[in-house]
């Protein structure tokens, strides 16, 4: 697939008048590649996924101007970019109304298909708010779980940086131009995530913030999320407008609960009594979707079995030899964990669960550094292996296995 006409076309779509995101989404999905749905604009209307006027629209190309300077600009800065048919394009994202039809990244691009949970909150908020967006996040993310936010002030920032600390780490969906950091003090943070985690945006680079993109960007952090997390937010708060679309994605929302009578979390208890479940922590989040969880993970699984004769199993190094002292200590530790026969394992997770039997216990950066893998990858994973009883997962991130 030649993805720079891919995203070429994408762009034709973006910039078409009348055509919105579920009118290309509609485009999209009836075509094997964006460059043939562009070049059949005239039959949409008879295929019925789309109506007279934007097919018209796209027939003049009336697009052309608009597309040709944000693919230039895009060239000029170098920036990666995922289009509808990317094989990278999260299914999580596509399932939602109204999709993006290409957006553009910086960092590691497979933390948006790994498990993973948004935590928002309010801009300006409370040291009990803040702190718990720092738990929850960093808890989230020591689990191999991914937390999305939306790099504001407050609540976002706080869950950003905690994140950044663990193997799941975190994806930023910016309300402006992934070029653009907003608010200014966000710079730095930015540019960790960029390195250490993903940022995203669907927005042309240079783009400005503006009042009416927030809201917008806020379908893409539920759309790329399980469920959402409310820490905290006033009864007006934009968070809410998240929660409001994730629970029409179908996704779970939680809310964290504050002090009574303060106002910066009137939201929260509001979402509670609609029917949101109420956390106190990272542990109450992952029992609620582990059953998606475990869908997930399985999927992905069986996606990474199916390219494993290039970089599969079979290409992982050696294991290093341990100390005796280290596996009598690995056997100490297996008694807490379930006595019922292991479970058949193959692909990754036999991988991992070789590389981890047999030691006390080993760092998640040093199986990553051991195995050649993304980080993403040994964190989805781990979180099977954990979920099957198999291992359990120490302080600081380390990882022992039951053995057989």
């Amino acid at each position: 697939m030649d993805h720079q006409r891919e995203y070429f076309a994408c762009l034709a779509l973006r910039h078409t008048p009348g055509v919105g995101a579920r009118t290309w989404k509609s485009v999209l999905q009836s075509y094997p590649t964006a460059y043939d749905a562009v070049q059949d604009a005239a039959n949409w209307p008879g295929r019925g996924v789309a109506g007279k006027r934007p097919a018209k629209a796209c027939v003049e190309e009336s697009w052309r101007e608009a597309a040709e300077n944000e693919y230039r600009d895009a060239r000029h800065r170098r920036l990666g970019v995922i289009s509808w048919h990317d094989p990278r394009y999260p299914q999580r994202l596509k399932d939602i109304p109204d999709p993006p039809a290409y957006f553009y990244y910086r960092g590691d691009p497979s933390l948006l298909k790994a498990p993973a949970v948004a935590v928002v909150g309010a801009r300006e908020c409370t040291r009990f708010g803040l702190e718990a967006a720092d738990r929850i996040s960093r808890d989230l993310s020591q689990a191999g779980v991914t937390v999305v936010s939306g790099l504001a002030a407050g609540i976002d920032r706080q869950a950003h940086q905690a994140a950044l600390q663990g193997v799941g780490s975190t994806v930023a969906v910016l309300g402006t131009g992934i070029d653009v950091p907003y608010p200014a003090s966000n710079v730095e943070l930015l540019k960790a995530v960029s390195r250490k985690g993903c940022a995203v945006s669907e927005f042309a680079p240079g783009t400005r913030p503006e009042s009416r993109n927030f809201p917008t960007r806020n379908r893409i952090i539920s759309g790329l999320s399980l469920g959402v997390l409310v820490a905290e937010a006033s009864g007006k708060s934009g968070s809410l407008i998240t929660a409001r679309l994730a629970a029409e994605q179908g996704r779970e929302v939680f809310a964290l609960p504050g002090p009574v009578g303060h106002a910066t979390f009137t939201g929260c208890h509001r979402l509670i009594r609609q029917g949101a479940t109420l956390v106190e922590g990272a542990e109450d989040i992952v029992n609620e979707l582990r059953y998606q969880f475990s869908l997930e993970l399985a999927s992905a699984d069986s996606e990474k079995r199916e390219n494993s004769g290039k970089n599969g199993a079979e290409s992982a190094p050696d294991e290093p030899s341990f100390a005796e002292q280290v596996r009598k200590e690995a056997r100490k530790q297996s008694r807490h964990l379930p006595e019922e026969p292991l479970p058949e394992l193959e692909g990754d997770e036999l991988v991992l669960f070789e590389r981890l039997v047999g030691t006390d216990r080993l760092h998640v950066d040093e199986i990553a550094r051991a195995l050649q893998w993304e980080s993403s990858r040994v964190s989805t994973g781990l979180i099977m292996l954990e979920m099957k009883g198999l291992l359990r997962q120490l302080p600081g991130m380390w990882y022992t296995a039951r053995e057989a």
